[in-house]
């Protein structure tokens, strides 16, 4: 057990290495450079029952200080006022644009055939793809296209400001940006050609029209749930510069607003984020709870008591810094951090059933996905 402990605290020590460099070197939306053209800019908005989100977004997008932009939103099959809201928008506003969803073809993911539609309609130099539920401060264009000129990016992704409210959103939704921010070092997205360090959001999604099409859009990931980690890698496998960036202050987002829409969300993607790979997929879950939950047991066990505090103390200052960077809930991510893993595992192993099962619904419709 002793050879485990120092074994969990060599691990965590990398994990720590990995967590302090991005606190130190992370590069954020808010520090671009400025922009050096205007090229014209398509900011895509797939939408299904948004009609409770879809006038802030829109309200956010009209106020950016980037001054060539199309904005348009596809309406896929909405049954409540999503379409009449945007046309609202639309009317006072030529930027604005509504497109109506073709029915859902077989063989594509619901959020995956409506980008594909938005790509067909969009003008731009750049494509924006950016969710309902999002909300931005004026800036957030002008930020992005200011880092992809500067570094000649085809693609660039940033991992929203999350906004938790409800207890089980700051346990899941935190751990969740961890396996980001302390396991992989988000410049090497742009310094390694490797694919397998690949990441992004499909929160807030940034292509040039070029890269876009020489990796295929969305098409070339018609099936994926974890659509934008797997457009990430095809761009880093067809030679394109790409950059992860933390978009703190400047593009928020809460994705859930109840423990329910926790459970069904991760579900639908944890499993997926592994490739449908049971038993990778198992190790993760393994290794998380080994370095992050067994050091609250095993303190309460004489012989291994100061090795399993020096890990809990690795642990806390982990999501401290993390809370302090990220902008996460500093209380419940360092006091109740092994719950939080512990409930995430919980969640892990739900998706895999349902994965397993085919019994997985969102938004309405059975979500059936392959790997990569």
């Amino acid at each position: 057990m002793t050879i485990l402990l120092f074994g969990i605290i060599a691990l965590l020590g990398v994990v720590l290495t990995v967590t302090l460099f991005n606190a130190l070197t992370a590069p954020m939306l808010k520090n671009a450079p400025p922009y050096q053209t205007a090229p014209r800019v398509s900011v895509l908005v797939p939408a299904r029952h948004e009609e409770k989100n879809i006038g802030a977004c829109l309200e956010g997008l009209l106020k950016q200080d980037y001054p060539n932009l199309e904005i348009f939103v596809l309406d896929d099959n909405s049954t409540d006022n999503t379409a009449a809201i945007v046309q609202q928008f639309s009317a006072r506003d030529q930027r604005v644009k509504l497109i109506a969803g073709k029915p859902l073809p077989a063989g594509w993911l619901g959020k995956n055939w409506a980008c594909h539609q938005l790509s067909e309609h969009a003008t731009g130099e750049i494509f924006i793809f950016t969710d309902a539920d999002n909300r931005y401060t004026p800036p957030a264009v002008s930020h992005t296209l200011g880092w992809m000129q500067q570094l000649q990016l085809g693609m660039l992704s940033a991992f929203c400001h999350q906004i938790t409210k409800t207890l089980p959103e700051k346990l899941a939704v935190p751990v969740v940006n961890m396996f980001v921010y302390s396991y992989l070092p988000l410049w090497l997205t742009y310094y390694s050609k490797d694919a397998a360090l690949a990441a992004a959001n499909g929160q807030w999604l940034a292509f040039t029209r070029e890269a876009y099409a020489r990796i295929g859009g969305h098409r070339a990931v018609q099936n994926h749930i974890v659509e934008d980690v797997e457009l990430s890698r095809q761009a880093k496998r067809a030679g394109e510069k790409i950059l992860a960036v933390s978009a703190r202050d400047t593009v928020f987002s809460r994705m859930y607003h109840s423990g329910r829409e926790v459970w069904e969300g991760y579900s639908k993607n944890l499993f997926a984020l592994m490739n449908f790979k049971t038993v990778p997929f198992f190790t993760v879950l393994a290794l998380l709870f080994f370095i992050h939950v067994s050091p609250y047991v095993l303190v309460w066990c004489k012989p291994f008591t100061t090795l399993a505090l020096l890990a809990i103390a690795i642990n806390v200052l982990i999501r401290l810094m993390l809370a302090i960077k990220f902008a996460q809930p500093i209380l419940v991510s360092t006091l109740l951090h092994p719950v939080s893993i512990l409930y995430t595992i919980l969640i892990g192993l739900n998706s895999w059933r349902c994965h397993k099962t085919g019994g997985l619904k969102w938004k309405g419709r059975l979500v059936e996905a392959s790997a990569a």
